[in-house]
């Protein structure tokens, strides 16, 4: 898979920029705030349709602007697709594939696939479930596109679940249950598809993960990786889980009615992350922590690679900065040519002459790109 063309109109300080691709590895160089995150965030976007810097389409147009666009040529074994993504800043994204507008979304996923690695992913150690949550529903979006749908589903029947919990705080039990019935089994029935393919991914990347991990750290520290459902789950099957599901709600129904909100579900999962067997975010030092995000960021990209049969893009965002010599090393190792890179830097210094030579080197100011000259 290979990124030829990306072209950026409007989005974020880019007014009107096209990069061409030339080589297997891109560092683009300039000072920060430039647009060098910017331009990785485009590609992450037409990969996933989601940005993890913003939430919101209208922080992602220009200011002033109405819309953005990003375009691309991408070069698969299949063949040659262009693809477009139109942001709005009042109104819905639209995507189109060459040429043609798609109306499902999910559709658009998979065309391009991409992993980002960027010194916010330390986040995935040290921060909160949520961030672990967000990191594993965008790798299983990049596996099984149909995730997209299947995830939207479920947090619309949990906004749905909420407002109504929200309103009838202060109703006797008995006026809310039939309703609150109809919310519970369609929470359990959206919940168990995400659940169950939240498991399936993590048994895939766990051992891969831990094969990397113990690559890095020369075998001396064992990283388990284990799914952690806010619903017991004994048994993978669908009919298992969603007994297991509206047996918790059951369980939790009184502190769900005094709170207002949804307590059970994979909107409270976990991912646990364990460095010899003590919990990574408590464990050593950072240098340690960031073995590990290497370990799963090489764990994504091989097996993106193992499931869609093509190498996926790698966005590696100020992070060699964040990583030691013979960190930088390893992860450079890995990449090679295998992986078509894009990789943003202050400063050429991290990099070997080698790498140097085989590299297209793009110099990024102001929102304008010049190649090396």
């Amino acid at each position: 898979m290979y990124l030829k063309t990306l072209n950026l109109r409007q989005f974020r300080n880019y007014q009107d920029q096209k990069v061409e691709f030339n080589a297997a590895k891109t560092i683009l160089v300039g000072n920060n705030a430039q647009g060098k995150s910017n331009l990785l965030e485009a590609v992450e976007l037409l990969a996933t349709l989601r940005s993890h810097r913003m939430t919101r389409d209208r922080d992602l147009v220009q200011e002033g602007e109405a819309i953005a666009q990003i375009n691309a040529t991408l070069e698969r074994q299949t063949g040659v697709s262009d693809l477009t993504l139109t942001l709005r800043r009042n109104g819905r994204r639209s995507v189109a594939l060459n040429g043609e507008s798609i109306r499902r979304q999910m559709d658009f996923l998979g065309v391009l696939n991409a992993v980002q690695f960027s010194s916010l992913d330390l986040e995935l150690v040290r921060g909160g479930p949520e961030g672990r949550r967000n990191w594993l529903d965008t790798l299983l979006i990049q596996l099984e596109p149909v995730y997209a749908h299947i995830l939207q589903q479920y947090n619309h029947v949990l906004r749905q679940r909420n407002a109504f919990l929200k309103k009838t705080q202060d109703l006797a039990p008995s006026n809310q249950d039939s309703e609150l019935a109809v919310w519970d089994a369609q929470l359990a029935t959206t919940g168990t598809r995400v659940i169950r393919r939240r498991d399936r991914a993590i048994q895939r990347l766990a051992p891969i993960a831990s094969a990397w991990h113990a690559s890095i750290s020369g075998s001396t520290e064992v990283l388990q990786i284990k799914y952690v459902p806010n619903i017991p789950l004994e048994d993978n099957q669908p009919e298992e889980v969603q007994q297991a599901f509206l047996a918790k709600i059951q369980q939790r129904a009184i502190a769900e009615m005094h709170q207002g909100t949804t307590l059970v579900g994979p909107h409270r999962d976990e991912v646990e992350l364990t460095i010899n067997q003590t919990p990574a975010r408590q464990y050593g030092s950072q240098g340690q922590q960031r073995t590990l995000v290497l370990a799963l960021k090489l764990a994504e990209l091989q097996l993106i690679e193992e499931v869609v049969k093509e190498p996926p893009l790698l966005l590696l965002d100020d992070v060699l900065a964040e990583l030691d010599l013979s960190r930088q090393n390893q992860l450079l190792d890995a990449i090679q040519d295998r992986f078509q890179t894009l990789i943003t830097t202050t400063h050429l210094g991290s990099f070997d002459s080698q790498w140097l030579k085989s590299s297209q080197i793009l110099f990024v100011k102001a929102g304008e790109i010049i190649p090396q000259i």
